[in-house]
Formats: C-alpha cells, sequence, structure tokens
C-alpha cells in the first residue's frame, strides 16, 4: 500500500522525494547551462585535447585539460554525475579550471550510460579510464605516479568504487595508483535506489546492488578518502555520506567527511572550485597543490 514502509523510515512517496533532486532544486536548468558556458570558457584558456578514447566503445572518451606549467604535474580524474544515466563530460570541463590554475591536470571521463548498459559496465569503463591515464598519462605531461579521482553525484559513487578496486586484479596496476579521491554528494548503498522512481530507468538487480554498493567494499587503505555532501541536501544524500565514512574507517580507510553548508546537490560543485571554500582548500592539499 502507499503508506507503507518500504527503506529505513520512508514510505514509497517519502523515498522517492529524498532521491528527485531536479524538485529539490528547481534550478537546475540553469546551473546545468551555466555550467556549459563555463565549461566552453574553460577551454578557451588551458590547452586541452578532446575525446580520446580509453577504450573500444563509442563513449568509452575522454578530455584532457593542461595547466600552464611544467610536466609531469598532478592529476585529477573527474566522473561527472547524473544517475548513471544522463549527462556529459562536456559540461564539466569547467572543473578543470581551478586545477589547472593551480598546476594540475583534469581528465574528465566520458562513461556508457543507463540503459545502454548496466552499472557493472559503467564500473568497467570507470576502470579503464583509470588503466589509461596510468599509462599514457605522461604523454601528456601528468605524472602517472601522482593521480586522483573525484566525482559528484554518481560520480561521487564511481569515486567510491574506484577506491575500492583491486587494481592488480584490474590491468596489474600497482595497489596504490590512485593516491586519494573526492566523492561529493554520492550514493554508497543501492538498495534504496533500487527501491524508489529512479529504478524504473535503472533496473538494478539484486546482484548489480550488492555488487556495487561501496559501503561494504573493502577500501583502500593507502590512500586518504574525502565524501562531501552539500548541507542544504536531503537527509538521505547526508546519510549516504556519514554512513560510508563511519564503515570505511572502521575497516582502516583513512577517510572523513565534510558537509558544506547552504550547498544543494548541485551548488556543491561551486565550492569545489573555488578556493575560498573549505572543500577545494582539502582536495588541493590532498593533491599536494
Amino acid at each position: 500500500m502507499d503508506g507503507d514502509i518500504i527503506f529505513g523510515d520512508y514510505t514509497q512517496e517519502g523515498l522517492d522525494a529524498q532521491y528527485d533532486n531536479g524538485a529539490a532544486v528547481p534550478s537546475v536548468d540553469d546551473i546545468m547551462d551555466r555550467w556549459t558556458g563555463l565549461s566552453a570558457e574553460t577551454l578557451t584558456k588551458f590547452d586541452h585535447a578532446l575525446d580520446i578514447a580509453y577504450g573500444p566503445s563509442a563513449m568509452e572518451k575522454l578530455d584532457i585539460v593542461r595547466p600552464n606549467s611544467q610536466s609531469p604535474v598532478p592529476v585529477n580524474i573527474f566522473i561527472h554525475g547524473g544517475f548513471w544515466m544522463r549527462r556529459d563530460k562536456k559540461e564539466y570541463s569547467f572543473i578543470a579550471e581551478r586545477f589547472a590554475s593551480s598546476g594540475a591536470l583534469t581528465v574528465v571521463i566520458n562513461y556508457a550510460l543507463i540503459p545502454s548498459v548496466d552499472l557493472d559496465e559503467i564500473v568497467r569503463q570507470c576502470r579503464a579510464a583509470v588503466t589509461w591515464v596510468h599509462g599514457n598519462i605522461a604523454e601528456h605531461g601528468g605524472d602517472p605516479d601522482w593521480v586522483f579521482v573525484t566525482g559528484n553525484s554518481a560520480g561521487g559513487h564511481l569515486v567510491s568504487m574506484m577506491m575500492a578496486t583491486d587494481w592488480a586484479a584490474h590491468g596489474g596496476l600497482p595497489s596504490n595508483v590512485l593516491k586519494g579521491g573526492v566523492a561529493l554528494s554520492g550514493i554508497y548503498e543501492l538498495e534504496p535506489i533500487q527501491k524508489c522512481f529512479i529504478n524504473d530507468i535503472l533496473h538494478l538487480s539484486d546482484g548489480e546492488v550488492e555488487r556495487n554498493s561501496s559501503i561494504t567494499l573493502p577500501p583502500t587503505k593507502e590512500a586518504p578518502v574525502l565524501f562531501a555532501v552539500g548541507g542544504a541536501e536531503t537527509a538521505e544524500f547526508k546519510r549516504h555520506t556519514s554512513n560510508i565514512t563511519e564503515a570505511w574507517s572502521e575497516m582502516g580507510c583513512d577517510c572523513r567527511s565534510m558537509e558544506v553548508p547552504g550547498k544543494n546537490h548541485f551548488s556543491i560543485l561551486d565550492d569545489f572550485i573555488d578556493p575560498d571554500s573549505a572543500l577545494c582548500s582539502a582536495t588541493l592539499k590532498m593533491m599536494g597543490l
């Protein structure tokens, strides 16, 4: 029945509302338009290479934005959000401006979207992108021994999956190929997603939920992870952030959480690239910048 509790303390209507970021932030279309404009502007300021293939499929492409610095430089891999079913890397080039200005190279990756692929394949593609960066980024001025991964929303989830990857088993990479991660507004337990309206498109199976709920996976013990969430986000997104920080800390990961006052699920990215913000400062410090 409609009033039944289906997850936590939530009815179906209540759980749907927790994950309906479009309803929670009505200005999202304006925000995306602004990001697209800023991204185009960023590419006029810095040397870049677009649509480099990191895998065989059409969506396995990445963009590189280079700083005006002597190489090799730190590398930031950014994974975009969109509930694994929307958005494109070209909307997120603006992320690179702050890092390029601080002396880091940014790699913004695309990945195939649901329903054309499933979540397992998206995770595989992100791992392939990390593998490509490790093997090829030196040719573009990046330091393959100083690579970090960041991302927002679904990208935050994918960051956590990268930080819980056994890299020796995926391409024979060093276990510490990633020197740190920053996950913004991520989803780390997939059961509530499977039970809310979003699953009408995602069609997550029980197996996918189990394999890709990063909160239950053993995390890296060799690199720090920062989990951040906006103070104006819904209770569920805050719960994801606090719960994975606690769970991973208990498993030996060097991780911490940060709540960014007044920021919603989208505007948290403004703080991420604001050098005067605690979030941006913590990220740059992690990268040694």
